[in-house]
């Protein structure tokens, strides 16, 4: 079986661009000798005075046809090896229509206005010209009319599954249609002389006989199954060259019937063979077990922060070309911080053929919590020997300041959270305050703080990590900015960050956020705050710390973090309608009836859900929710955990603790931030606002969330939690 170049990733590889050369060739060639390196020719057809045009297409339409039904049939390509273009209704019934007009006025396709620019002419240059400028026009162009250019997206659509016909029926009928043109053609070319004996008639009734013969032959060659790259040996199915032996998937279906690559992911999946137990990959791993490819594929940043040994960091849209060579030789296991994107670029590389790529079971968080969490903290007795491999398996993975063995011998060693970031309670701050690589920071304003502080923490106003930026108030600042501020407290990339709170999680979260721009996961946010800490009766003390400026990030990013988006970038989701639009400020201030920006209301067809629902009492602490009900509540919103979404408030601050809790806490992937908010929304009048919500007709079961919801927010402030509104402090 042939291994295309686009399923091995080549296309712009040396190979590909040679076989573009050889191809392009050949292609000018053919062109050149049919009489198309002349725009008076092939204008012709549109007045009928020259057929070649239509002649040639169907001719080459017909050839293709013909050509990769045989080759599918006889095992040579498969139809995954295939680049498949997706049906746009709307851009290709305006981009036909646009192409169309071009040619008839120009005389030239870009094709053959390549031929004619070879051939010397000089309105093919003209024609080349304005196909260059129109296409740079449309890429500056892209972000105003990318919503049209999607407009009846209908995916990978094929034509004889819309005529609800069979493929090789829709195959015959070409082959019908195209003598019949040709026919036509030559009627329209020859007139009433094509009636008239002669070689001409008899040629052409020769060659559609052919062509019938040529697609009965094709449509009934016998089914054939090549493996890939085997040549003419028959094998019954694709599976890998290099089978694992705990997750090789089922290449083969039962009856020994060859199975499409479509059905082996699927029974790799059903059976669970498609992925690898944390457990198995550490004793490869340690084992130092030849061709075992290890990727990561998550950001360059969190790459650097910490990865497992003996990864290698590649983005997943290079995924293809960087693990060509791997391709059926041992096996590949790819990893992230969950599973979402691994299975999604592992599903894809099956596709093209890569039969041999597994991913990490739960991602790396898993392989934390079961391979290298601290026997003590184990929610279980282990035994002797499990204890034995937990602390062989952190020495290997772990730097050795961490790695160090749990217990009473590693009393004065920082017992990190097994995932990070995360929420910690009192109790764990508490047996870790003092160790080296513990930075504490609280939040609470300055005469709270003289008052009475945890042992050796740093006093910060939030406030101070946002300013002004190009008009825009109360923004998070930039990079640099950010890690000179956390640089004077003497945070280096190594130290892990507890963020302490007085009364707003959303302070937390806010420094949060400036940390993940910077790329530092290493922090946790204290449950409860402060108040949980008094109340636990923990120590306290009104000595400051002393700290020596040192560098959070050796070369903090200049540019955006990756999660920051633009009103712009809002204003085209918005019109695009795919991606949820999350307003989490108050529901009054989101129906419009108070306001206190330029505006009231908020921007069409957003979802409100006030960031409060996220927090709860625990005794005077306000603390953020247990994920298991937080999980159901978006769930109720957010359909999958790859959804696009945008989170947003007013200025960026309650919309900061939306964000961490889908994103950090619950796992989504695809979550934005817009920090500039309705501040900035509502004091654009060009941009589109509504001032009370659009009516719904909710289901019973809605019905009575929101009458929840309703009967919560009623109570919040009697229950003493902390208004929403005045949460989030003004500029």
């Amino acid at each position: 079986m042939i291994a295309t170049l686009y399923s091995t990733g080549q296309l712009n590889a040396p190979l590909g661009f040679a076989a573009a050369l050889a191809i392009g060739f050949c292609f000018g060639l053919c062109l050149e000798k049919a009489g198309f390196g002349s725009s008076r020719r092939l204008a012709g057809v549109f007045y009928f005075t020259d057929m070649s045009v239509v002649k040639v297409m169907f001719s080459a339409l017909i050839t293709a046809a013909l050509g990769l039904v045989a080759a599918q049939k006889l095992g040579i390509v498969a139809q995954d090896d295939l680049f498949l273009m997706p049906t746009i209704l709307g851009a290709h019934a305006a981009g036909g229509a646009l192409f169309g007009l071009g040619f008839a006025m120009g005389g030239w396709c870009p094709g053959t206005a390549a031929v004619g620019l070879g051939s010397g002419r000089m309105d093919a240059l003209v024609f080349l010209t304005g196909v260059v400028l129109g296409s740079i026009g449309f890429n500056e162009a892209y972000p105003w009319v990318a919503p049209l250019a999607g407009y009846g997206s209908r995916g990978v659509v094929f034509l004889h599954q819309s005529l609800d016909i069979t493929r090789d029926q829709l195959v015959l009928a070409l082959t019908v249609g195209a003598v019949v043109m040709f026919w036509i053609s030559e009627i329209i070319e020859r007139g009433p002389a094509i009636g008239r004996p002669g070689v001409s008639r008899v040629f052409l009734a020769v060659f559609s006989i052919l062509l019938c013969l040529a697609a009965v032959v094709a449509l009934n060659l016998p089914r054939l199954n090549l493996a890939p790259g085997s040549g003419p040996a028959l094998t019954a199915s694709r599976a890998p060259a290099q089978p694992a032996p705990a997750a090789a998937p089922q290449g083969q279906a039962q009856n020994g019937q060859a199975a499409s690559p479509e059905a082996q992911l699927l029974a790799a999946m059903a059976s669970g063979k498609d992925h690898i137990e944390p457990e198995e990959l550490a004793r490869r791993l340690m084992a130092g077990e030849q061709g075992l490819t290890l990727v990561d594929i998550r950001s360059k940043a969190e790459f650097d922060a910490f990865h497992l040994k003996g990864a290698v960091n590649i983005p997943v849209q290079q995924l293809p070309e960087e693990l060509a060579s791997k391709r059926g030789h041992g096996i590949i296991v790819l990893y992230s911080n969950g599973m979402t994107h691994p299975a999604q670029a592992r599903d894809a590389l099956a596709r093209l053929g890569f039969g041999n790529v597994y991913l990490l079971t739960d991602g790396l968080r898993g392989f934390f919590e079961r391979v290298l969490k601290p026997a003590s903290l184990r929610d279980g007795p282990v035994s002797a020997e499990q204890a034995k491999a937990i602390t062989a398996a952190r020495s290997f993975f772990l730097p050795a300041e961490i790695a160090a063995p749990s217990g009473a011998a590693a009393a004065g060693v920082l017992q990190a959270p097994a995932v990070l970031p995360a929420l910690v309670e009192p109790a764990w701050l508490a047996a870790n305050l003092g160790k080296p690589g513990l930075k504490v920071i609280d939040l609470r304003p300055q005469p709270q703080y003289n008052g009475g502080h945890i042992p050796g923490s740093f006093a910060l106003n939030v406030e101070s990590l946002r300013g002004n930026l190009a008009g825009l108030p109360s923004m998070l600042l930039p990079a640099p900015m950010l890690a000179q501020h956390f640089a004077q407290m003497g945070i280096g990339a190594r130290d892990l960050v507890v963020i302490v709170t007085g009364e707003a999680p959303i302070d937390a979260t806010l420094v949060a956020v400036a940390l993940e721009r910077l790329g530092h996961k290493r922090y946790a946010i204290l449950q409860g705050g402060m108040k949980a800490w008094s109340a636990a009766n923990l120590p306290k003390d009104t000595q400051l710390p002393t700290a020596t400026a040192t560098a959070i990030r050796p070369h903090a990013p200049e540019g955006p973090d990756g999660f920051t988006v633009t009103g712009r970038e809002v204003q085209a989701a918005m019109a695009g309608g795919k991606t949820i639009i999350l307003d989490v400020r108050p529901a009054d201030y989101f129906a419009g009836t108070k306001s206190d920006e330029a505006r009231p209301g908020h921007i069409p067809g957003a979802v409100n859900r006030p960031f409060t629902e996220d927090q709860a009492k625990s005794g005077e602490a306000t603390v953020i929710k247990p994920r298991e009900e937080l999980e159901k509540a978006y769930a109720a919103i957010i359909p999958s955990k790859d959804q696009a979404v945008i989170v947003h408030c007013r200025t960026g601050h309650q919309a900061s603790q939306t964000w961490w809790v889908l994103t950090r806490l619950l796992g989504y992937t695809n979550v934005k931030y817009y920090d500039a908010g309705w501040t900035e929304w509502s004091a654009r009048p060009e941009w589109p606002a509504v001032t009370s919500p659009k009516p719904q007709a909710p289901s019973q079961a809605q019905g009575q969330q929101q009458g929840q919801q309703q009967g919560q927010e009623q109570q919040a402030p009697a229950q003493g939690q902390a208004q929403p509104q005045s949460q989030e402090k003004k500029p």
